[in-house]
């Protein structure tokens, strides 16, 4: 039985994007691309794909579109060379089981220093699904492990292992990103303005099952061997779920605002590693927030999961991908949008990471996508296809633009196909 609406969002890339070197031709090209992946994504969601699947079919197409930095379209390492990333994670509003939904087991999963394997989203799907063991912990002969993330060259052994698909180093030399590179070598800026950063889909099926996938070629000649916030857990990446269950009196308990003062610990006696050795001397870097209230609210199963894009250094300074869940988790923030707002919008935690460099090195740009869903507990089976549940799909940015494709809601229930660039449309 169907219980939510399947939706989606796309993102091809953020950083400093100026409508004066984004002429008509160039933004046709990828309003057209992003436009054909959304809708075949969406078919797949409707015929009743995996939330996995479709993000995977997603990020798929996009690697092998020269447009985006990612697979064929990556940029070049300081060495002349390409080094892919990329990363999935799942998660689900409707079941906290081990083993009810594709990839539960692991949960998230991710490869880097890739060279010649030509979707390296499937690599990771691969290594997210091939776990070398079942949810009781009995052995299984699938080739895999329950690692989260591998690197090149045996990353690249495996996926010869698994039967995924190679090319050669010529595919994936495009003179666009050449011609970018040697100029970034030679201190000369300007060109058009391409897209910089990664590419991700998030999704969310009609069992209430979300995935993200995220793939990226990396800065462009950052140098080799670096592994940027797409392969990393919580960085570039995260998809969670939770409980929210109101105590006897209907509250919900302590929970933790960003700054503030007084004890990180509820109970006096929880006294952590923070606590023994730095807590008495620098000031805390959470206070309480007395309650959140909800007092009327029946007890919730929450689930999000969003994927970054933009200079993935600053990401991995603030964990920003899981940052912003944990906000929505933790703090008195109650909505997925308002958390990504805080980390990746004007002024938020990214922007603020690169201080004074901020507009000078790149530091601190990029956007972040989400879908965030809900269902109350105890409901599960009621849905029908006149009322299906509905994602929340969200995204912020502080940079130039992030391009990005979502279905969006009419006021009347229909489904509205949306592309942009920049916040305003772009003319």
């Amino acid at each position: 039985m169907s219980l939510f609406k399947p939706t989606l969002i796309i993102h091809g890339g953020a950083g400093n994007l100026e409508r004066s070197r984004l002429p008509p031709d160039l933004y046709a090209q990828y309003h057209a691309s992003l436009t054909r992946y959304l809708r075949s994504t969406k078919s797949l969601l409707d015929s009743g794909a995996s939330a996995l699947d479709a993000a995977v079919h997603a990020v798929s197409l996009m690697e092998d579109d020269e447009l985006f930095n990612c697979g064929r379209g990556s940029v070049f390492t300081s060495a002349g060379t390409i080094e892919m990333e990329a990363s999935v994670m799942v998660t689900s509003a409707t079941s906290a089981s081990a083993s009810s939904y594709p990839g539960s087991l692991k949960r998230g999963a991710a490869v880097m220093g890739l060279r010649n394997v030509r979707h390296p989203i499937q690599l990771a799907r691969e290594s997210l699904l091939r776990t070398g063991c079942a949810a009781d912990g009995s052995p299984l002969d699938d080739g895999g492990s329950m690692h989260g993330q591998l690197v090149a060259p045996y990353a690249e052994e495996r996926a010869r292992a698994w039967g995924l698909e190679f090319m050669p180093d010529e595919w994936f030399w495009t003179r666009r990103r050449w011609e970018e590179h040697r100029r970034g070598l030679e201190g000369r800026t300007g060109g058009l303005a391409l897209s910089q950063g990664t590419v991700g889909c998030v999704c969310l099926d009609v069992e209430g099952n979300l995935a993200v996938a995220t793939s990226t070629g990396g800065l462009t000649n950052k140098w080799p061997g670096r592994i940027g916030d797409t392969p990393t857990l919580g960085a570039g990446f995260w998809a969670e779920a939770w409980e929210e269950k109101e105590d006897g009196d209907g509250e919900r308990g302590m929970v933790y605002a960003s700054r503030g003062g007084g004890r990180r610990q509820e109970d006096e006696g929880e006294r952590g590693f923070w606590d023994v050795t730095l807590g008495e001397c620098v000031a805390p870097l959470f206070g309480k927030v007395e309650q959140r209230g909800r007092l009327s609210r029946a007890p919730t199963r929450r689930a999000v999961a969003v994927s970054g894009t933009g200079n993935g250094d600053s990401f991995l300074r603030v964990a920003a991908a899981r940052t912003a869940c944990a906000m929505l988790r933790f703090s008195a923030i109650e909505t997925l949008a308002s958390a990504v707002n805080a980390v990746a919008g004007p002024g938020g935690e990214l922007q603020r990471s690169a201080g004074r460099r901020w507009g000078v090195t790149g530091e601190g740009e990029g956007g972040i996508i989400g879908i965030e869903a809900e269902v109350e507990m105890g409901t599960l089976g009621l849905s029908d296809e006149k009322r299906l549940r509905r994602g929340k799909v969200v995204f912020d940015f502080n940079c130039g633009g992030m391009w990005r494709a979502w279905i969006e809601e009419g006021v009347n229930g229909e489904e509205i196909e949306r592309v942009m660039v920049f916040r305003e449309p772009y003319k």
